[in-house]
């Protein structure tokens, strides 16, 4: 009888554990007006549907995007009485919002913010901040990671359209190559927002460059790939994140290659998630899954937690969720580079896999 009463108290225990955690409430921070009311709303969508499949309860906060509104944010927050917070658009709301978010042990936890320098002062000063997005460099890792894996032995070419992001991912491509023994056959500057890049498919021809990365926009890339196409000269072309936009007014070829984020929404991980918001008629756009995903990571965190600290159960953690398995280093950054090889087919982009995969 003895025994029976310690596993019903146990299991009583257990459930009492449970239902307390899971009614722990989880901040929402989100712009509600502005230029990027349009993303807060995607945030706030997806961070209710998951808290609905989940039963938890969140408190929607709003982002001004101002570092004078970092502090209201975590006073909010604090009075909201949340364990967590999560979404976060604007480096301004945390370089403010977390000291104070240390002080009432509240972690935060961005889906947006790629600041490399916010999260060194996070770490320096022993902000609970944990970041769902890409860092600074995770991009140019991926192609150069990407290149050398199948491109080791062809000649390679790197070309931009001379903007900021064009000039510093192929300089950083190049930092990458260099001490694999790579030195590109061919590099230039190509003027962007042209009809057409004969010239430019042409130079790369007579250079002997077969695979080429292209800094440039989507059209840009498009543009070459077609008059590639048209001069009968055969190019594997690969670009960044930027190829992550609306395919017109020239479509992109087959086999053009990309280093994004994925189509999180074409994941199997996202099955369930993207058919009840569709079931609501709501297209799961935007950062509509990663909000999703943070709620449900912040959810796994606070069953998880017991009595440590909710910061440290998210930094010793495996999460999963709607946009597959989340886990962060002991830099708090993902510990899996984002960034996929992405090919497009008919079209969208679809996962790539080579051999070297």
């Amino acid at each position: 009888m003895t025994a029976r009463r310690f596993i019903i108290a146990g299991l009583l225990a257990s459930f009492l554990a449970c239902g307390t955690a899971s009614a722990a409430v989880i901040g929402v921070v989100a712009p509600r007006s502005g230029p990027y009311a349009s993303l807060g709303a995607q945030v706030f969508q997806g961070a209710r549907a998951a808290a609905e499949a989940a039963g938890d309860t969140i408190v929607e906060i709003d982002e001004n995007c101002e570092e004078s509104g970092g502090a209201a944010v975590a006073r909010n927050l604090m009075d909201a009485k949340a364990v967590v917070a999560i979404g976060f658009l604007c480096v301004e709301t945390l370089s403010t919002a977390l000291p104070q978010l240390k002080a009432a042990q509240i972690p935060a936890v961005s889906i947006s913010v790629r600041s490399r320098i916010l999260m060194e002062d996070a770490l320096r000063n022993g902000w609970p901040f944990y970041r769902m997005a890409p860092v600074d460099g995770d991009e140019a890792e991926k192609l150069s990671e990407a290149i050398l894996s199948a491109w080791k032995a062809e000649p390679i070419a790197l070309v931009e359209d001379g903007t900021i992001y064009g000039r510093e991912l192929a300089n950083a491509i190049r930092q990458h190559l260099e001490p694999a023994g790579i030195t590109p056959v061919f590099t230039d500057t190509f003027r962007p927002g042209q009809e057409q890049q004969v010239a430019l498919v042409r130079r790369l021809a007579k250079a002997g460059a077969t695979h080429v990365f292209v800094g440039g926009d989507r059209n840009d890339m498009a543009i070459i790939a077609r008059d590639a196409a048209s001069e009968s000269i055969p190019l594997t072309l690969i670009g960044g994140d930027a190829m992550r936009a609306a395919n017109r007014p020239v479509p992109l070829r087959d086999g053009v290659l990309a280093v994004a984020l994925p189509d999180y929404a074409a994941l199997p991980a996202a099955a369930a998630a993207v058919a009840a918001l569709r079931a609501k008629n709501i297209d799961p756009d935007g950062y509509m899954l990663q909000a999703h995903a943070a709620a449900e990571l912040a959810h796994q965190a606070i069953l998880a937690s017991g009595r440590r600290p909710v910061a440290e159960a998210i930094g010793s953690g495996s999460f999963n969720t709607a946009i597959g398995s989340i886990a962060f280093d002991e830099h708090h950054e993902l510990r899996e580079n984002p960034f996929r090889l992405l090919e497009w087919r008919g079209s969208a982009f679809s996962l790539s896999h080579p051999a070297t995969e």
